[in-house]
């Protein structure tokens, strides 16, 4: 006979897990299942590092929501003995013309966030291994910095496990019809019966439900770079390199430093072709390692001709504009969908799982922008 739980969360990433936190900590019985595993190597939980930062542009609520998201990261870091969040600073590049910047820092004056500000001569006194002749002004989030991505997430499914949540390595089938869900089955005839549903299946969600969300939310391919860094030098370490944003560029690339001698990290945040998270390859192709070349030449010499010594292709689930889903799914009154994190979502683990279980269990009130009824069907890019 197959126990009942008060909740089954479908998705063990960094969006099912925190969940899954706050619900446990409430005193629910909670199943947590994941096809793959939990932050395993598909999924946009996987990886070595995530950013943290409080700079949103002028969008107020992702900066609470960063805001109530480290305190709590930096709380577990400390319960676990891990060093899952490494302070190594922000530091956005731009011009005075940037309106984003301006109101990155009006924001953060608002909300409190310290911030610091450079032109060009002192970027390059401070950080001379950089080179930027696009850039006049600089803003240092001296107290933001990195997340441990991978280690972070499987940390805390052990932690979920020793709490008494049941964790299972299941593919989910995909609810049909509608009313009162009172069991799903997995890939292995199995059955979990629960009396909440919450799919938190991050790119797998268009096939979870795709009538629903296929034209909602968009998977798209997204390739890191690892770049070897000279030997015996620590200009590309914490404290001397910071991760960064270079927003004068088209590409908008941005970078992490050297963790754990993995290399430094390097991207471009732009949207790439759809992407199948199941069966699509994650090799990077040649033009792409050329591109970076081209970029490390002009802005990091030093690296223009260091080995890539590793890449990974991960993808993004956007929503239209980049705002988060969170609401319940139309037809099923015990069901709900979390996801579209949209290439910045995991900073926000925290703040997600703490609102979802609020909103379940104390019905506590919605965020008008994460409703299902928000989500259009042509992309157009507001949140990043």
């Amino acid at each position: 006979m197959n126990k009942t739980y008060d909740i089954a969360v479908i998705g063990a990433g960094v969006f099912g897990a925190w969940t899954a936190h706050f619900l446990r900590r409430s005193g629910a019985s909670v199943a947590l299942l994941d096809a793959y595993g939990a932050a395993n190597s598909r999924a946009s939980s996987g990886g070595e590092t995530r950013v943290i930062r409080m700079g949103y542009g002028p969008d107020e609520l992702y900066t609470r929501w960063a805001m109530r998201s480290l305190p709590l990261w930096r709380e577990f870091a400390s319960r676990t003995g891990r060093e899952i969040f490494q302070q190594t600073g922000v530091l956005w590049l731009s011009n005075g013309d940037d309106p984003y910047l301006k109101s990155v820092c009006s924001v953060l004056a608002q909300t409190g966030v310290a911030r610091e500000e450079f032109n060009a001569e002192e970027i390059r006194q401070r950080w001379p291994q950089l080179s930027f002749r696009d850039v006049t002004w600089g803003v240092l989030e001296p107290a933001s910095g990195l997340l441990l991505a991978r280690d972070s997430v499987q940390s805390l499914v052990r932690e979920l496990v020793e709490s008494g949540v049941a964790y299972m390595p299941a593919v989910v089938r995909a609810p049909r019809g509608g009313g009162k869900l009172t069991e799903i089955e997995t890939g292995s005839g199995d059955s979990i019966s629960a009396g909440t549903f919450i799919f938190c299946c991050g790119p797998w969600l268009p096939k979870v439900f795709p009538e629903l969300l296929r034209e909602r939310i968009f998977v798209t391919r997204q390739e890191v770079f690892f770049v070897g860094t000279p030997a015996g030098n620590a200009d590309f370490c914490p404290p001397r390199m910071p991760v960064w944003l270079h927003r004068t560029h088209t590409d908008l690339p941005y970078a992490l430093p050297d963790i754990e001698g993995r290399g430094f990290k390097i991207a471009f945040d732009r949207h790439g072709e759809r992407f199948d998270p199941d069966a699509d390859t994650r090799m990077i192709a040649e033009p792409s390692i050329h591109s970076l070349r081209a970029y490390l030449r002009q802005h990091i010499p030093a690296l223009e001709t260091a080995p890539v010594i590793e890449t990974r292709v991960c993808q993004y689930e956007n929503t239209w504009n980049g705002d988060f889903l969170v609401d319940q799914h139309p037809e099923f009154e015990n069901v709900w969908i979390a996801g579209g994190g949209s290439g910045h979502g995991f900073k926000h683990g925290p703040a997600l799982g703490e609102y979802l279980s609020n909103r379940i269990l104390n019905d506590a009130p919605a965020e008008p922008r994460f409703s299902l009824s928000a989500k259009q069907t042509a992309q157009k890019r507001a949140v990043y």
